[in-house]
Order: structure tokens, then sequence, then C-alpha cells
């Protein structure tokens, strides 16, 4: 597949990464010199330095022969043009782009994105991305990551087992007979850096994390058998009312219950702003990393601090001193992947990566076959795919045990009309339906095989 990628920060570098090592042919365009020349040094892709809305720069990227172009700039009107110059001068049949400004996705504007008017296939909004991973975290404290899938019905965690968890110890095959009514898989561990799919004779251990699929009712049992029965925080303090920061305290609001929440903003325009949109949330003017305020905050009554500002360190900082102060918990965004690594040392307990989040969304769109949903693991070293099962997919037919399935995949779960269904050997795949399988990198391409649908996908 010959993609463009308009844009080469964080996202861009990230996405280039993932296409370039599934060996597409990937160009990238940035005005920025620098950007370009990290990127050509490190990763087998063209880099161009132009503006990624000019024609003769997408020529010279070759859009002429481009399946998608995907662009993720910092400027929603640059990926908007980007998107109409590829379509309407080189009829790229693909395209992707980042929006940011909510202004353009309010859903009675949302025709402007139509064929006819600024043709783009699939619009993708970090801020909204992130919010929801954040709700969803908040609403789970025990795990490490959550995903939904099937509209919801079914959702992957990852949680860590640490030395007091119950189920270490034990041999995967015998949980399944001391719980046979409970509709978990254990679908892959992550085990001292290395990644793998488990087998039934398999043991978790202390220090694992594992990747866990079930029903949207069952995630709570899940964790709870885990050892994770930390209950859901209902004293938040938000640090950063940006984008993020509001769209987190008004889905809180919009929950209503016992939750109260505060929310600490530095710009005072902004914090005005924002007061004016919350009804029941506390808006506090200044610094997120000043204790006076944060103690006036009641951080030392809270049970969780999330940190949402544009700045990792503050987000760190903020987060280590509202522990120290007496916060039971804390949630941080973090952009830059360096990171990631030494924060929980610092204290952090728990984080969001945005450009995972953003690079899921695309990977979506660029996995061929009918693909629903795509996570991103580690960094690309795993994907959690949904896919659906049309009448050609080899999948469909026989029991899961006939099947000569590839390794470095497990199935999780299996979602047909409605209805949650565990995988077993017995089990065979019908037309229609959705099928989440957790994968590692080297099987990712054998799953599009088994989803193919028709040559056209490739």
């Amino acid at each position: 597949m010959k993609v463009i990628i308009c844009g080469a920060g964080q996202v861009g570098y990230g996405i280039a990464e993932r296409l370039a090592a599934e060996k597409n042919d990937v160009s990238v365009i940035d005005t920025s010199a620098d950007l370009i020349r990290a990127v050509r040094d490190s990763l087998d892709v063209r880099g161009l330095v132009g503006h990624g809305a000019h024609p003769e720069v997408l020529a010279n990227a070759g859009a002429q022969q481009a399946d998608m172009i995907i662009a993720v700039t910092l400027y929603d009107e640059v990926n908007m043009v980007a998107c109409q110059v590829a379509h309407s001068l080189f009829n790229v049949p693909t395209k992707i782009a980042r929006i940011r400004s909510q202004s353009y996705l309010q859903p009675h504007y949302m025709d402007l994105f139509s064929r006819d008017h600024l043709p783009i296939d699939v619009i993708i909004s970090p801020e909204i991305e992130v919010s929801e991973m954040v709700l969803r975290r908040i609403a789970l404290p025990g795990a490490t990551d959550v995903v939904s899938f099937a509209d919801g019905h079914v959702v992957m965690v990852a949680i860590e087992c640490l030395e007091e968890c119950p189920v270490i110890n034990t041999p995967l095959a015998q949980l399944t007979e001391l719980f046979p009514d409970l509709p978990s898989t254990v679908v892959g561990v992550s085990r001292n850096g290395n990644l793998f799919i488990p087998h039934s004779a398999d043991q978790l251990m202390a220090g694992d994390l594992a990747y866990v699929v079930t029903t949207k009712d069952q995630v709570r049992r899940t964790l709870g058998l885990f050892g994770h029965e930390e209950p859901e925080a209902t004293r938040i303090v938000i640090a950063g009312g940006g984008n993020i920061g509001l769209y987190v305290a008004r889905a809180m609001e919009s929950k209503g219950g016992r939750t109260k929440v505060k929310l600490i903003e530095n710009n005072r325009d902004r914090a005005v702003a924002i007061a004016d949109q919350l009804r029941r949330t506390v808006v506090l003017h200044g610094s997120a990393l000043d204790q006076k305020l944060l103690l006036e905050a009641d951080i030392d009554h809270a049970d969780l601090m999330v940190a949402l500002t544009n700045d990792d360190q503050v987000n760190i900082l903020t987060s280590v001193i509202a522990k120290r102060l007496g916060c039971k918990s804390n949630l941080v965004l973090i952009n830059n992947p360096t990171y990631h690594e030494f924060a929980k040392t610092l204290g952090v307990d728990a984080h969001v990566n945005p450009r995972a989040v953003t690079i899921s969304r695309v990977l979506q769109h660029v996995r061929r076959g009918r693909i629903r949903a795509v996570h991103n693991i580690q960094w690309g070293a795993a994907e959690v795919i949904e896919a659906e099962a049309l009448e050609t997919s080899p999948l469909v037919g026989p029991p899961l045990k006939e099947l000569d399935l590839p390794d470095g995949m497990r199935i999780g779960a299996v979602y047909r009309e409605g209805v949650f269904v565990k995988p077993s050997g017995s089990l065979r795949i019908k037309p229609k339906d959705r099928v989440v399988i957790f994968a590692l990198e080297k099987a990712v391409r054998h799953v599009e095989q088994l989803f193919r649908v028709s040559l056209e996908f490739f």
C-alpha cells in the first residue's frame, strides 16, 4: 500500500514507523526540515520538506499512485485542505484527517465532511478519543488499559498481577474450571518485557501484565478475581482545563451520582470560560504545581488526581505532589514516550498515551479486510483487532480446534447477534460474527488474511 503522511510530529512519526515496519510504501511531508531529517535517518520512508496541502508537494510525494493520505499536522485547516487537494487533483481513494477543533465536529455540521463538500473519509479527534480513554480508566481503576469493542459489549483490560493476586501460580486451564461461568479469556501476557500468547498450561506470575477479554458486565468481577477491587473514585481533581479536561469534567457531571470534581486551570480567561460551561464542577484558577492551591482543592482528601495539561512534566510533577499531599492515586497524560519508562518509579500510578490512541484509530482504516476496530499494544508489539467474518473468511465453518490458526494470535471473544460467545475448541465461526483477536506483531498480516473479503482489499 502506498501511503502519504502529512505531518512528521509524534503522531505522524508513529504512524510512519508502524506502516514502514509492515513494508508499506510511505512518504512523509512536513515543513520542518529537522523533523524530516529525523524521519529519513531512522525510518525506511521517503521524507519531503514542504507544505502538505500544496499540489506540487503532494505530486512529488507520489499522490497520483497513492492509496491513502493521512493528514495529521498541527493545523486542522491544513489537514482538511490536504485531503481536498488529494481528492480533487489526484483522486486518492482514502483520506484521513486529524481534526482537533471541536467547532468543526458539532453534529449539525458533520455534513461538512461529505463527499460533496470536504471529501474526508475518516475524521480523527484526538481530544475525544483520549477523553473517552480517560473516562474508561476512571471507571475501572484496577486496570492499566481499557478498550471497548463490539459497540461497547466486549472489553479488553490490561491487569497487573501483584504479589497478592489470587490467580498467580495457577494454570489458566484450571482457572476456567474454577470459574466456568466467567466469560473471561487471558489472550496475552507481558513478562519482563516479553509479550507472548499464553497456553492453557501456563501460569501467571507476580509482576505479569495480563491482557484479558471479557464482557462489559463482568469486567469488575474479573478485576476482583485478579485482586483489584479498588473502588471507583468519587472525589476527583483535574489539572488542566483544555479540551480534554473540559470533556472529562462534562462527562462526569452528566453521569450524576455523588462524584465531586474540582478542576484547576492556569489561564484565567480559560478558567472563567469553562466555569461558565460547567454546572457542578468547582473551577480554580492557578498552577496545579502550587501546593497551597492543591490543598484548597482538598487534594489531601481526594481519591484521584487526573493530570491533563499540555505539559508532560507538569502532569508528572503535579501527580507526584498530589500523592505526597495525601491523594490516593493518580492518572497522568503523557505524550513523550521517553517518560513512560520511569514515570512509575516517580509515583505515577497510571498514564494515558495520546499518541498510541490516535495511531490505533488510524490503523483501523489501514488494515485490510473487514476490520472494525484496532488497539495498539506496547508500541506495536501486538494489536487487539475486532473484525467481521464474512462467508469468504477461512475462519467460517469448521470448529476452531480444526483450524490451522497461525502462531501469535488468540481469539478472545465472538459477538454474535447481540450475544457474547466465549471461544472454545468446538465453536464454529459464522458469517457476520464479530471476532476480537489478540495478535502479536508477526501475526497481524495473518489476521488480515483470515478476514479477507475480496481482492479489492489487497
